[in-house]
């Protein structure tokens, strides 16, 4: 490792060696060994040193000039930090091999000099920290040491290498025409003037001028890029309408990242002006890339964003539904409510009867995990609503909010407002939930109890229920669980309904050779429509329920603290232990108490969980919630109904 004060000798060391590579290596180990605030006057400590030695900066500019020369650049121009063309998964493999078996570096190839120069992930730490005016005066201490002709033999070298990558780069864009994800996306790339052959025809015609240095109109060139660019974002868009896969979002992001490419290295050659500036910027973007060149995490999050929009999206579209903003709205959704909590009190009763009749704690877990996911399905395919299934739909339509508009006190207040309507819908919600669930279960009690003389549950079921919905005995740490389980199902039914799309189940269905045989074509028409329409939701409602019944079983398998408390089950439990038991009114009040803690916890994780995840999907950010808040304040302090009830609600 080399030294501040042993810097000048390892110059002189490296040109008597002729080693370039390691003369750059050795300075790129300095930097990065160097503290943050360190690093800049390290490299003012370089061209000091190469200043004040005319002969030392001779013989370093020469070395590194021949060196470059003698390299072919355009295969890191075409390559570093744009995905490659294996797709997602040849690309994931290829990464995780890498990891157990790192590949053959060639110094003579600049891609695997840039890796190695800069494979730590750390790297961009000090590559930030030099500000592009000290490398400027490095680049110029170098240029003035270098000879003419050594400099317009580099100039051309680089010249040349960056032409010859245009020509490729532009030459994969027009290639992209006719992928068949893509035309299935947009029929309209069968058109022989797509943008993307439109533009290939114009880079071409740039190239020509720029070869015979005449000059170029290139007004037409730029409107190719603003449409190629619209086109993506487009076909970014129809992910969430006809579906995607990850192949899809990785190709959607290759495509944008030679397309951005393209574009940096054709303002790089289009003049002489500005050039060693720009080509600093392009190194510093080829260093980055480096760094994180062989980075599992960095692949998965390039490549799953478009499917993570898409999925959000499909939350965000089933969001609005579950936001109430008059009084027709809120009262239909109690009663939607209300029917989910009829249902809720009917598997709760079922899962007392499962718990006496399987001691099996495995098959039990499963069958409740069953009576959970097929009684959600239920609830949706009635129409009727779980409250604490709202969150992760209503999150997702927060996140598009946030989204669409820049940060301003207009948008905050839009929010904030945004904020209030859902937290008065998550409340008639619960209030549906729970009112309904826990009355019909103390009916269904005093029904059983007045038919044949014995209480629904005896002392040791109440016990336990009562037990399982105290705050201090866990209770709340399994309610977040649930809410974990609650988030994931909004992201499962966002899946398949993005898979829906993306497999064309209407007409799947429509054209399904056993479903002709067995159902007219207008039963099969509207069974196809019903299932490409709800099809993720109906998956996410019986996984969800599969989540919920499996906790504990794994808790108990591994002997972790592992299980689930839901609002609207600890509220039905409620209405059959109060009527089984001897039960206070002060004793009643503080179980209800105890239940609505419970449903807020449910609701909190999974709407925290889902805005971050809807927020980080659509590259969006909150810069801060406070202003949001004094927002959300404002509207309660003027209009404070409007929080819990369909009054006040002009704005």
């Amino acid at each position: 490792m080399i030294k501040l004060d042993t810097l000048p000798q390892f110059l002189r060391n490296k040109v008597e060696e002729n080693d370039a590579f390691g003369l750059v290596e050795g300075l790129c180990q300095l930097l990065r060994s160097s503290p943050t605030e360190k690093i800049p006057p390290t490299l003012h400590l370089f061209k000091f040193i190469l200043k004040n030695d005319k002969e030392l900066g001779c013989s370093v500019s020469k070395l590194l000039c021949g060196w470059l020369c003698g390299l072919r650049l355009y295969p890191l121009f075409i390559s570093s930090g744009i995905l490659t063309r294996g797709g997602f998964g040849q690309e994931m493999k290829t990464r995780i091999y890498e990891r157990f078996n790192p590949s053959f570096k060639d110094i003579n190839d600049l891609r695997d000099i840039f890796y190695l120069l800069f494979s730590d992930k750390n790297d961009a730490r000090w590559i930030d920290a030099v500000p592009l005016k000290t490398w400027r005066g490095v680049f110029g201490v170098l240029t003035r040491y270098t000879e003419q002709k050594d400099r317009e033999r580099l100039k051309n070298h680089i010249e040349s290498e960056g032409l010859f990558a245009i020509e490729m780069l532009s030459i994969w864009i027009a290639a992209e025409d006719m992928d068949p994800e893509l035309m299935r996306m947009d029929p309209s790339l069968l058109n022989a003037d797509s943008p993307f052959v439109a533009l290939h025809h114009e880079v071409l015609n740039w190239l020509q001028a720029r070869r015979q240095s005449t000059v170029f109109d290139d007004s037409h060139l730029q409107v190719m890029f603003s449409q190629c660019k619209k086109l993506v974002e487009r076909l970014q868009k129809r992910g969430a309408v006809v579906g995607s896969s990850l192949n899809t979002a990785y190709l959607l992001e290759r495509l944008s990242q030679t397309l951005e490419r393209l574009e940096t290295l054709m303002a790089i050659f289009v003049s002489n002006r500005y050039l060693p500036r720009r080509i600093l910027l392009l190194t510093g973007c080829f260093a980055r890339a480096a760094a994180e060149k062989h980075s599992i995490t960095r692949l998965w999050k390039q490549s799953s964003r478009l499917v993570s929009r898409s999925i959000t999206q499909n939350a965000g579209d089933h969001g609005e539904h579950y936001i109430t903003r008059d009084k027709k709205e809120y009262w239909a959704m109690f009663y939607s409510a209300a029917g989910g909590g009829v249902l809720i009190a009917l598997m709760a009763l079922f899962k007392i009867y499962l718990g006496s009749i399987i001691d099996d704690k495995v098959w039990k877990g499963i069958a409740e995990g069953l009576n959970y996911g097929l009684g959600f399905m239920v609830i949706f395919m009635l129409h009727f609503t779980v409250a604490t299934k709202q969150p992760a739909m209503t999150a997702a339509r927060f996140a598009e909010a946030v989204e669409k508009t820049p940060q301003g006190k207009s948008v905050n207040m839009k929010l904030a407002q945004l904020l209030v309507d859902v937290f008065r819908s998550q409340s008639i919600a619960v209030l549906g939930n729970v009112l309904i669930a826990m009355g019909l279960a103390a009916l269904i009690a005093f029904g059983y109890q007045y038919k044949t003389g014995e209480p629904l549950m005896n002392a040791d079921q109440i016990a336990y229920q009562l037990h399982s919905i105290d705050p201090f005995a866990g209770t709340l740490w399994f309610a977040a669980i649930a809410g974990v389980w609650l988030f994931c199902s909004g992201i499962i039914s966002g899946y398949f309904d993005n898979r829906s799309n993306y497999l064309n189940m209407r007409m799947r269905l429509t054209q399904h050779p056993l479903l002709k045989k067995l159902m007219s074509e207008k039963s099969r028409v509207k069974f196809a429509n019903y299932m490409h329409e709800n099809y993720g939701s109906i998956i996410g409602n019986l996984c969800f329920g599969m989540l919920l019944g499996i906790t504990g079983v794994v808790g108990y398998l591994t002997h972790l603290p592992l299980d689930i408390r839901h609002v609207a089950f600890s509220s039905a439990n409620v209405g059959y232990i109060a009527v089984s038991g001897q039960f206070t009114y002060s004793l009643l009040l503080q179980c209800i108490g105890f239940v609505l803690l419970i449903g807020l916890v449910n609701l909190i994780v999974s709407f925290s969980l889902t805005l971050w995840v809807a927020l980080r999907s659509l590259n969006a950010e909150i810069d801060s919630w406070w202003p949001i808040w004094h927002e959300v304040c404002q509207i309660v302090k003027k209009r404070p109904l409007s929080l819990f009830l369909p009054v006040q609600l002009d704005k």
